[in-house]
């Protein structure tokens, strides 16, 4: 009794209590998940795990020659790099312009906040209520100045760019949010110096913000890549894939295999296609990271 209680007495030792809950979750919800999903990926089984049983590479061999599955990838890999593009220029224009703790610039992050904390399926269906065809008040809008006929989320040729919208709309307030408290922690002797020298405000941005934030820049690069790859709800909401699958994205269409298609084997293939790629990317990431740090 003694040794447990010396044991549980370090500050190190009582550390590991209040990390356990995130690792069990982590273990629960992610870890456990993941390694079923891969098992699934070589047996031929719907939802309820009953199937032809194992079919080793089949799934995967399958699923290298689904054209609708590339099509996803693509319109997953374009939607990430001008969601993750647009919201990282946003995001670091207006943590600039909001960088000082007057009274207007915090009331402005709060509202730029806001709809982090909400869902991504309640923000899909405000904005599905906004811009329908038929009774949207943007719709009424574009009407009143002229502009008619427009069907924002069945148009082929606007549809993906309203789910980008969509997503950056929701999401840059915390990229904001993160680069404002990296910024307020930037040296002011540094910008001092540059106004000595003579430095514009652009340029001491350039030359003296983003090097001395780097290490936050790259965070909340390489968090919104992971979570643009994984888009599903905004989609699912408003457009289920569609017009012609042309928001299709890679998880949604992992569900529609696994679920709606009744085809768990084959959906599970299909997400650990998705998870190399997330895996590789990362690593690409992180490698690059640390090689800058040595």
């Amino acid at each position: 009794m003694k040794q447990w209680k010396a044991f549980w007495a370090k500050p190190s030792h009582v550390a590991y209590l209040f990390v356990m809950p995130v690792v069990l979750l982590l273990l629960i919800f992610r870890l456990i998940p993941t390694v079923a999903a891969f098992v699934c990926s070589f047996f031929d089984m719907d939802m309820f795990l009953v199937g032809k049983g194992f079919v080793g590479f089949q799934n995967y061999i399958e699923a290298f020659a689904d054209k609708r599955l590339w099509n996803s990838l693509w319109v997953t890999i374009r939607f990430t790099l001008i969601e993750v593009t647009v919201q990282m220029v946003v995001g670091l224009v207006l943590a600039a312009l909001l960088t000082r703790n007057t009274a207007r610039n915090k009331i402005f992050r709060a509202v730029y906040f806001l709809p982090i904390v909400c869902s991504a399926t309640a923000v899909a269906i405000m904005w599905r209520m906004f811009l329908h065809s038929n009774v949207g008040i943007m719709t009424y809008w574009f009407e009143l100045i002229g502009i008619k006929g427009v069907n924002f989320l069945n148009d082929p040729k606007i549809t993906f760019y309203v789910i980008v919208f969509m997503s950056v709309w929701r999401s840059f307030g915390i990229s904001t949010v993160i680069f404002v408290s990296a910024m307020q922690n930037v040296p002011h002797e540094l910008y001092e110096s540059a106004d000595l020298d003579g430095c514009s405000r652009p340029r001491q941005f350039f030359a003296i913000t983003l090097p001395v934030i780097k290490d936050t820049f790259s965070f909340v690069l390489i968090t919104r890549f992971i979570g643009s790859l994984q888009v599903f709800d905004l989609v699912f909401t408003t457009t289920e894939g569609g017009p012609n699958y042309t928001t299709e994205s890679l998880v949604y269409y992992t569900y529609v295999k696994a679920f709606s298609n009744n085809r768990m084997g084959y959906g599970s293939a299909v997400s650990m296609f998705l998870f190399a790629i997330i895996l590789v990317i990362t690593v690409i990431f992180y490698a690059k990271l640390f090689k800058d740090e040595a």
